[in-house]
This record gives structure tokens, sequence and C-alpha cells, in this order.
């Protein structure tokens, strides 16, 4: 079946716009002009992907996403912003939109933004066949098959992207990777300008994963080129210096 989408404008001609051009695409397209009506929708349906707006009457773009991650809603959402808006980029990606793009924009961009977010849900809702890989890295346990995360023995909830982005370093500890190539490899489009999107998946990532995100144990930056994420002997010998460490502590 093909996919299904909402789009969230209150500018009917960029509305209609996306409308006709995703439907063109073969895509099942509903639509809405107002912030209350589309958050009620995204809560009452199965949609495959959200193109939402910021600006927006009734809540805008950016309350309706910290709404539906808050209720575990992890539908992909593309997030429009104004071009001059740097903060609302920002903010949409830390609320939990999966990508963005600014207005004005290319449709056969928004498409390629589509299809690629598309791509990545369907492989986060469908296990991989004939896998059975478990990464392990201390408390951190990455199933590939399962496409699950547990800390501690404890899931934690990752959308679609959050999980690829950290499988895709993961795979490679201690390999240094700029924000260019994660996004090129992970949201699979190559787009300078765009790094935020990396940025503000990482600090999610951090929040969700790390005892302290400001002194991270898994992912790490490395200043002036970009992300690596801790090799299994780092980890190790970082574990051990501060076990080693709380127990002096607690003897003195």
């Amino acid at each position: 079946m093909s996919a299904k989408i909402l789009v969230v404008d209150d500018e009917k001609d960029i509305n209609d716009l996306i409308v006709i051009n995703l439907t063109d695409m073969h895509y099942q397209v509903e639509s809405c002009d107002d912030g209350l009506e589309a958050l009620q929708m995204a809560m009452t349906n199965a949609y495959d992907c959200v193109v939402l707006d910021v600006m927006l009457p009734g809540i805008d773009g950016l309350e309706i996403c910290q709404k539906l991650r808050a209720v575990d809603n992890f539908t992909p959402i593309l997030m429009l912003t104004s071009k001059n808006s740097e903060t609302d980029r920002v903010l949409g990606l830390e609320v939990g939109a999966d990508d963005y793009l600014t207005k004005p924009f290319s449709i056969r961009e928004l498409q390629a933004r589509v299809k690629a977010m598309l791509r990545r849900s369907q492989r986060f809702s469908q296990p991989i066949a004939n896998v059975d890989k478990v990464l392990k890295f201390n408390e951190l346990s990455i199933d590939l098959s399962k496409r699950t995360v547990e800390l501690a023995t404890k899931l934690i909830d990752l959308t679609s992207t959050e999980f690829d982005l950290l499988v895709f370093m993961a795979k490679n500890p201690g390999h240094v990777y700029s924000r260019t190539q994660l996004l090129d490899s992970v949201w699979g489009y190559q787009y300078s300008g765009y790094e935020h999107t990396v940025n503000s998946h990482i600090n999610r990532l951090r929040l969700k994963l790390e005892k302290q995100a400001a002194k991270p144990e898994y992912i790490l930056t490395v200043w002036g080129v970009g992300y690596k994420f801790r090799s299994e002997h780092e980890i190790t010998s970082r574990s051990l210096y501060t076990n080693y460490h709380e127990s002096l502590v607690t003897l003195l």
C-alpha cells in the first residue's frame, strides 16, 4: 500500500502545491490548515509521515511535535520553517522533528526528503530478516533485528532516525564522522547548511542514553571534525576509571 501523509500548512497555495506533488508520487495525502485540527488528526490516524509548518493558527507546529513525542508517537515529521528563523529550525529538531526545510523550498527537494524519511521509517517498522546480531557496549545493548535499544535492561524509545544514526556510528566505534558524512549516510542526502539536523539528533541521543549528557560515555564530539562512537576499549577503560574513582571517594 502507498504511504499515508499528512500535510499541515495554513498558506493555501503552499498546502495545495505540496498535496498535488506528493499525490503525483502515488502517496495518500490528507491536509489541514489549523494546528489543533492537525494534532487531532495525527493523534487519531496512522500516518507514515507528517509535513508540518511551524507557524499555524490554534497551536504551532513545535507544540504539535512536542505533544506527539510526549505520547510516544514517533511518526516521522518534516518541519517547514521560515528562511530567516534559525531558532525555529533548532527548536523543531530539539522537540523531536526528524528533519526540516526552509521556505521557500524546492519541490524536488521536499519530495526527496519525504522519500528518505519513508525509507527510514519502513526499515524501522520491519525487522531485518535473517539477522540475529546485538551490539553491546557495557550497559548499552542495540538489537539490530528487533531494532530496539536497551540501557541497563531498560528499553529506550528512539525514533527511526535516532536508531539509524546510533547504529551507523556504533557499527564503527572509534571512527570519526563529519556532519556532512552523517547527513549523507543516515538522512540520505548531502546538503550544506543542514548540520543542525545532525547536532540536534546527537543531543537527543545523549539525553536518552547518557547518564550525564554533558559528559558522554558513548557518543563523543571530536572538535572541528564531527562525532564518533567511543570504542569498546575506551568505554571499558573509562568505566574502570569511574568505578575506581567512585570507590576511592567512598573510602575517603
